[in-house]
């Protein structure tokens, strides 16, 4: 029986750079869940790859068609972006191991559509100075820099990975990016215990 391994963490905790290396090991086999957006695409991604990107009309029919297994939408000063799963026949969990990019909320939502025994978060922690400077650094790369929006997601994490939550969404193992190669090695040491 297959999992779904969904990683989390706060922006910039180093989610994207540890989902590459995850996905590139060939030890672990794992597949690619791609989410959904109504956001932008930015500099660098492409579609199908980080996200499929939509608009809201796609989401609603989507969502009309029963696909989607959960959404979040926040309200950015660009307007509403949300961001989705959608159960659309590439989830094979019988025969397949998968690992997606998430929130709290999407893993709770993802654990309620495919099962408990059939989910597993990884959560990945990064000191909060660390996290502010890459996010920085990140947008100043960008062609039109969002920094309003680069804010109001920091601060918005806060509250969207608070204590309580982590803990209401029942994650008692946290993995500290402070040294990518040892967080990457501790990750993939419990994925393969999993197995």
């Amino acid at each position: 029986m297959g999992k779904l391994y969904c990683l989390m963490g706060k922006s910039s905790s180093g989610k994207d750079t540890i989902y590459k290396m995850l996905m590139a090991d060939k030890d672990l086999g794992l597949k690619k869940v791609v989410p959904y957006t109504t956001r932008p695409i930015r500099a660098g991604e492409e579609e199908g790859q980080e996200y499929h990107f939509t608009d809201k009309a796609g989401l609603d029919d989507l969502t009309a068609k029963g696909k989607v297994v959960e959404t979040r939408c926040y309200k950015t000063v660009h307007g509403d972006w949300y961001y989705f799963t959608v159960d659309d026949g590439n989830i094979d969990l019988d025969n397949n191991d998968y690992l997606i990019i998430g929130t709290l909320e999407a893993f709770t939502g993802i654990r309620e559509h495919f099962g408990k025994e059939r989910t597993e978060a990884i959560y990945i922690e990064l000191d909060d100075g660390v996290r502010l400077e890459r996010a920085l650094f990140r947008e100043r790369q960008q062609e039109s820099p969002k920094y309003k929006e680069m804010c109001r997601r920091f601060l918005a994490d806060c509250e969207d990975f608070s204590e309580e939550k982590i803990n209401e969404a029942g994650i008692d193992k946290r993995y500290i990016n402070d040294n990518l190669d040892t967080c990457f090695e501790e990750i993939k040491k419990d994925i393969s215990q999993s197995f």
